[in-house]
């Protein structure tokens, strides 16, 4: 290239850069901070994960010790700090049965309740609607256990649900209501479920009619 030339495409590179270069600085800036944007929330996300984590077998720990307290303490710490991952639904929903196990049906309540209201999962929140279904059919508190469980619900626990609807209403003396519930639940319910289907069909034929 003769030095003609050069200077030519040097004076050219100065006027697309006049014209260009702060727009492409502004790209090349923005497309540098987004990436480690994402690479910092990668990072965050791996260790909350990890934090969780730990936190995840402590409180199985607590409940292998029966320790009440240590459960109570470190699944509100769970809840607080990481509420939003499957950790924290987790631990809910086994802290409220080691709860439940050691007599303490308020402290199981309040667990349960706050995996429904808190759970990103839909299956650890239906779980955790008919657990405390369960309790509040304990406690009589039919209606409110019937409204906890009135919300349509997926295919895989449309069966479980109508159940836990029908020993609701059958303790409430509602009869052919329960029959209707248990008779869905006998429809929804996997043909090889013969645990289960044995159950509700005897709670069936225990209304007659």
């Amino acid at each position: 290239m003769s030095y003609h030339d050069e200077q030519e495409s040097i004076e050219s590179l100065k006027a697309w850069w006049t014209q260009w270069g702060n727009a492409t600085t502004w790209i090349v800036l923005v497309a540098l901070v987004a990436a480690a944007g994402w690479n910092g929330w990668n990072y965050w996300q791996r260790h909350q994960a990890a934090e969780a984590s730990v936190l995840y077998d402590q409180v199985q720990q607590a409940i292998d010790a029966n320790d009440k307290a240590k459960i109570t303490r470190i699944a509100s710490d769970m809840e607080d700090k990481f509420g939003g991952s499957a950790y924290g639904q987790m631990t809910a929903l086994a802290a409220a049965k080691a709860l439940y196990m050691a007599g303490d049906e308020a402290a199981a309540k309040a667990q349960l309740q706050w995996a429904v209201d808190h759970a990103k999962d839909d299956e650890f929140r239906q779980i955790a609607k008919l657990r405390l279904a369960a309790l509040l059919l304990d406690e009589k508190a039919y209606d409110q256990g019937l409204a906890l469980l009135a919300e349509p619900q997926s295919d895989a626990f449309k069966g479980v649900v109508a159940d836990g609807r029908g020993d609701l209403l059958a303790a409430q003396g509602k009869r052919n209501d329960a029959r209707a519930a248990y008779k869905l639940a006998l429809d929804s319910l996997p043909k090889n479920d013969t645990s289960a289907r044995q159950l509700i069909q005897f709670k069936l034929d225990a209304l007659g009619g």
